[in-house]
């Protein structure tokens, strides 16, 4: 870790104030790596996870990185995966512990996990609560048995549903992560996955497509996966089923209920800041001059070695001046709402002249809307989200 100075020298940019800062772990074993999955995730091999060294070199990443982000209060934990949940609740306990031990945390912290249905026991949620996390994001995919081995998943839809009750029963709000296009998926498959997650009640639902990613099984072994035809029609439908009940689409692929958006994820789309410790963890933190991105090492053993070194840190620069509108856009154009004038000239120091041609481009194009005050995506470009993102390209 370099020392703050340098982070504080002149620079090319301007900020007038720091924006909310975020926390992000990296848990990174999993029972079994999902065909599909693309994350810096590893499988559980017998007695291979050493959680007490692994939580130290957490401890010690943590303690080198807090030169950087001193006296900014945390506004959102989010610890994922992998598979947080096969860590047990004494070591979260001991975890979140470390963490209060060294950061300031806001009084309405949310302090989110991601926990998955196949590595569920009877209270175990709960004694996550009582660890100090306070919102589950529960990996559930599919309640369709057949849909769920294509996947890779190393649950059933009976535990999917016990999980999801749990999680209700334990936490006053929760995530359930549901995937669509699937292999061989008809609407009438996703029709019926859709009414029994909506039967839970979830306050959160975060919709994914399947993708074929890179350097993973399915890449190597490409699936039959619904036309685009089907998976936009499948959207459409999961759009007009939660709004039915109760549930607001306010990002791409997020759905909540009065009160129950994820702050953790909003902060990132608003472009916020946030410290990544553990294994190939991110980081983007904002200085007076500049905005920098950070890269622990991605193998676990090599990031403990290293972190407990006191060098956890694989890749860590500026972000380009010139990449600073994509990079601004690629996250805040999610966002049903937008973003104001104000918060782009806040958030990358940059004058809006910066992205006025490409303003305007979009607007002709028919893919945003623009009032006095900011721009939202229109519903055109919000189906089209891809292409009005790349107009902002350096």
């Amino acid at each position: 870790m370099r020392d703050v100075s340098h982070y504080l020298r002149p620079g090319l940019l301007q900020l007038a104030a720091l924006p909310p800062l975020s926390l992000y772990i990296h848990l990174p074993w999993c029972l079994r790596k999902c065909p599909y999955c693309d994350f810096n995730s590893h499988e559980l091999q017998p007695d291979d996870v050493p959680h007490a060294r692994y939580l130290d070199a957490l401890n010690a990443d943590l303690e080198a990185a807090l030169p950087l982000i001193w006296g900014r209060p945390i506004h959102s934990i989010f610890i994922g995966g992998g598979t947080p949940s096969l860590f047990s609740p004494q070591s979260i306990d001991r975890l979140l512990g470390d963490v209060r031990a060294r950061l300031k945390l806001a009084p309405d912290c949310e302090i989110t996990m991601e926990a998955n249905p196949g590595t569920f026991e009877k209270d175990r949620f709960r004694a996550f609560r009582s660890a100090g996390v306070t919102r589950l994001s529960v990996g559930v995919q599919s309640f369709n048995d057949a849909h769920l081995q294509a996947l890779g998943r190393v649950h059933d839809r009976a535990q999917a549903i016990a999980a999801l009750e749990e999680a209700a029963a334990s936490f006053d709000t929760f995530n359930l992560d549901l995937m669509y296009a699937l292999p061989g998926q008809t609407m009438q498959d996703l029709e019926a996955d859709l009414a029994q997650a909506l039967a839970l009640a979830p306050p959160h639902l975060s919709v994914y497509h399947l993708t074929i990613e890179p350097n993973t099984y399915f890449a190597k072994f490409p699936p039959r996966i619904p036309d685009d035809d089907l998976a936009y029609a499948m959207l459409d439908r999961i759009t007009e089923a939660t709004a039915v009940a109760g549930m607001t689409r306010y990002e791409v692929s997020a759905y909540a209920k009065e009160g129950h958006r994820c702050w953790h994820n909003t902060n990132y789309w608003q472009f916020g800041d946030y410290l990544g410790i553990g294994a190939g963890a991110h980081s983007k933190l904002s200085f007076a001059h500049r905005i920098v991105r950070q890269v622990r090492f991605r193998e676990p053993r090599l990031y403990m070695d290293n972190a407990l070194a006191g060098h956890a840190l694989a890749q860590d620069g500026d972000v380009a001046r010139a990449e600073l509108p994509f990079e601004f856009m690629l996250n805040a154009l999610r966002l049903k709402d937008g973003f104001t004038f104000a918060q782009f000239t806040e958030r990358t120091g940059l004058p809006l002249a910066m992205i006025e041609p490409q303003l305007q481009l979009a607007q002709a194009k028919g893919l945003v809307e623009r009032d006095l005050g900011g721009v939202r995506a229109s519903t055109r470009g919000f189906d089209f989200l891809s292409d009005l993102q790349e107009l902002f390209l350096a």
